[in-house]
């Protein structure tokens, strides 16, 4: 037998004073009694939203959640029966898993409400001027600007994300090219960041003035006579001084080249 025959079927009445001595006592075995009686509604009501990409299962658990929050929220003071009280609610959890869930990338709640109008409004609009909506059009139905109605739509489009390995077209030999073979080069700026980060690495062989030197000519983009005058040495002195310096750099960075390729060798 399956699980849906092996439910036990509640009366009306059953399922009223199941649920009056669960809001009295908390009881968890009640609660249990009362999702058996009521999930074949919860995956009714689920079964109306399933599309797309959206999972029936998903929409059943979070209807589950609607369900739940109904049972201790319900006051039969209303005069109005558990059902018609638990089934907005239990939609309401559903359409909001919708509204939250079911975007590719996060956007702002006004826009996910927003969407779903402007679609609506657009449908209704064609119809009754018989031509494409403008965007004043359907900013005015709506009661929005139209800056509001243009970032909704732009928006819109992160409602499906493309996958980097969506495959597009095949080349001639038959290999698929994906999304991810089209886009993206490679950055030199990452082996910019790596010099610099040997050759500081390399500055400590020099003297504090050398290092001084190479700092003013080289990373502050100044003159001989310019770092002579800050340093107060003649620019013959501060042209020897550099030359002593990057003769000394050079040679550091040629060893720690060969050291790398020889520890690469015997890894």
């Amino acid at each position: 037998m399956t699980g849906q025959s092996r439910r036990t079927r509640y009366s009306r009445e059953e399922c009223k004073e199941l649920l009056m001595q669960y809001q009295e006592t908390g009881d968890a075995s009640l609660q249990e009694q009362l999702v058996e009686a009521y999930t074949p509604m919860v995956e009714t009501l689920a079964k109306k939203f399933v599309r797309g990409q959206i999972m029936y299962e998903d929409l059943v658990q979070v209807g589950m959640i609607g369900l739940l929050s109904s049972f201790r929220r319900y006051d039969a003071a209303f005069e109005r029966n558990f059902e018609s009280y638990a089934i907005p609610t239990i939609v309401g959890e559903i359409k909001r898993f919708i509204r939250d869930k079911t975007w590719s990338v996060h956007v702002p709640r006004r826009v996910k409400e927003l969407s779903p109008k402007i679609k609506r409004v657009v449908d209704e609009l064609t119809i009754q001027l018989q031509r494409s909506p403008q965007i004043a059009d359907i900013a005015r139905c709506l009661g929005v600007s139209e800056e509001d109605i243009l970032e909704t739509l732009e928006m819109g489009r992160s409602y499906h994300a493309l996958s980097m390995d969506s495959e597009l077209e095949a080349d001639s030999d038959g290999n698929t090219i994906s999304l991810f073979d089209l886009v993206g080069e490679n950055e030199e700026g990452y082996n910019r960041v790596d010099e610099h980060l040997t050759i500081d690495h390399a500055l400590y062989v020099l003297e504090p003035r050398e290092r001084e030197i190479i700092q003013l000519t080289f990373y502050q983009n100044l003159s001989q006579k310019q770092a002579g005058d800050l340093l107060g040495m003649s620019q013959m002195h501060v042209s020897r001084l550099q030359r002593r310096a990057l003769a000394k750099l050079r040679e550091t960075l040629k060893i720690d080249q060969q050291s790398e390729s020889i520890s690469r060798k015997t890894r």
